[in-house]
């Protein structure tokens, strides 16, 4: 039986309960969670999933799952889509930063992937204060795929001349 994909996104006021109460439904409706990242960003709660089925099950999720999230006070946003093609051609690699928080840092640094063609697979930031000084720190933590044909060195020379640049301090390391 072929397996059907869906992305699910939901929003809504954090609460005890809530991973529970969605991925019950989901299962309710025959389909399983691929894959999922889940955070709180202030007093919200926020998830993306993938959620694949049956085409029956997927049908179900579409039709019944806007009325059923609005009943768990849930927005929710989804589509259907394809299994991820796995490029065979790159290097898993993890980039780390580490900075006084300032705009413009995540811009600039998925800039330089960017203009590299450089795929970003994850990415998380953060904030928080520094200790004894409390000044606002800021974190980048991301996953990105370089082509096999790039001179990794290279690469890696020139990332940390651009982070040195503008004061950040990076790794960018194999992912393990």
């Amino acid at each position: 039986m072929a397996q059907n994909n869906l992305v699910i996104t939901a929003l809504g006021s954090d609460r005890s309960g809530i991973v529970k109460d969605l991925s019950t439904l989901i299962a309710n409706h025959g389909a399983n969670i691929q894959d999922s990242r889940m955070t709180v960003l202030g007093g919200e709660f926020a998830i993306i999933m993938m959620v694949s089925g049956s085409d029956d099950s997927i049908q179900e999720l579409e039709n019944k799952l806007p009325s059923e999230a609005d009943a768990l006070q849930l927005t929710t946003i989804i589509k259907r889509t394809t299994g991820r093609e796995t490029c065979h051609d790159t290097i898993a690699y993890v980039t780390e930063i580490i900075a006084i928080d300032n705009p413009g840092i995540v811009s600039d640094i998925t800039g330089f992937f960017s203009t590299r063609n450089i795929n970003i697979d994850d990415l998380s930031t953060g904030t928080y204060a520094a200790p004894h000084t409390g000044t606002q720190m800021f974190n980048l933590a991301m996953r990105v795929n370089i082509p096999s044909s790039q001179s990794i060195a290279q690469l890696k020379d020139e990332f940390i001349q651009f982070c040195d640049d503008r004061n950040l301090d990076a790794i960018i390391e194999p992912l393990r």
